[in-house]
């Protein structure tokens, strides 16, 4: 059994970390927020410590290290993304391993640093990267490898997930703090691709605005049209009122199946992750470049026939 820590226990996702600690036969020592708001440890860790203050976490953390037997060995970090860095960084060096949430840092300067601090201490980050558990993804991968076909594969991908006016509010609007909206909710479609179709040799950025984000990507085996969206407005019509969430990824025409099979996802990481074949910093980097330079580019109008046909209706 191993004791870990969690940073950023009122978000969104922190439950998932809390049952894939407690499904994988972990303890979940203690808790940090800003926030008070945590009622969902009862139900998964009641014993757990909780603190609102770092410097109180901190401390206690320090404490427990002078037994072997209540001493943290991961630290589970899943606060607001332009947090994660300094997070990342104290859970190592408290002497523990540290799993993160993505996106990992924002960008490849700063996955540098990180580098150094593993370096520093003799510990390890990793990255939570869980679309590579899903099996519709490992599955599509094993076809494109064993093809081998000579032409790129055609890929289009569509995801809008509503949110209200309360996302604006919260850090995740300010791109100061959340990146931006290809960081915060396309960078693990963007990994999923990497991961599927090889390195990344184009990058083209055709829309941005702070509600949704379009653009194109050529990698090694597929020519990739993307579209993102936060706005329930650019939903298609046969799902408005109905659903409001809309995925969709298309190769060469034929819709992927991938509705279903994200539930466990944060189980099977933590369980790669405690076997030793978890996803560290250079398994991320390839999806914080890709990120870093949509942030950093300007939208050009979209040639020939790159552009996503949602693009039209902008």
């Amino acid at each position: 059994m191993k004791n870990f820590a969690l940073i950023g226990a009122a978000g969104y996702i922190a439950p998932r970390h809390m049952r894939a600690i407690k499904d994988t036969g972990n303890n979940l020592v203690s808790a940090y927020d800003i926030n008070d708001s945590v009622g969902i440890i009862d139900s998964i860790s009641p014993s757990s410590e909780f603190f609102t203050q770092f410097e109180r976490f901190y401390e206690h953390a320090h404490q427990l290290k002078r037994d072997p037997r209540t001493a943290l060995d991961y630290v589970s970090v899943c606060s607001p993304n332009y947090l994660h860095h300094a997070h990342i960084a104290a859970g190592l060096r408290l002497g523990c391993d540290v799993i993160c949430e993505k996106p990992l840092v924002p960008t490849p300067q700063i996955l540098d640093e990180l580098a150094l601090v593993e370096k520093e201490t003799g510990q390890r980050v990793y990255n939570i990267l869980q679309l590579r558990h899903h099996q519709a993804i490992l599955d599509l991968k094993a076809k494109v490898a064993a093809q081998q076909r000579s032409t790129k594969y055609d890929v289009e991908l569509t995801y809008i997930t509503s949110r209200g006016n309360w996302y604006m509010e919260s850090w995740k609007g300010d791109a100061r703090k959340s990146f931006g909206l290809a960081t915060n909710i396309g960078v693990h479609f963007y990994d999923m691709l990497h991961f599927i179709f090889g390195k990344l040799q184009r990058n083209v950025v055709h829309f941005t605005s702070a509600h949704k984000a379009a653009g194109y990507l050529e990698y090694e085996q597929a020519r990739v049209r993307w579209f993102l969206s936060i706005d329930a407005n650019d939903l298609p019509e046969a799902v408005k009122g109905k659903k409001s969430t809309y995925r969709s990824i298309t190769v060469d025409g034929e819709e992927m199946e991938f509705s279903e099979g994200f539930t466990d996802l944060h189980t099977i990481s933590y369980t790669e992750i405690l076997a030793g074949r978890g996803y560290g910093i250079e398994d991320a980097r390839h999806c914080v470049e890709t990120v870093n330079t949509i942030r950093s580019s300007t939208a050009t109008s979209a040639q020939n026939d790159e552009g996503h046909p949602f693009l039209r209706s902008l």
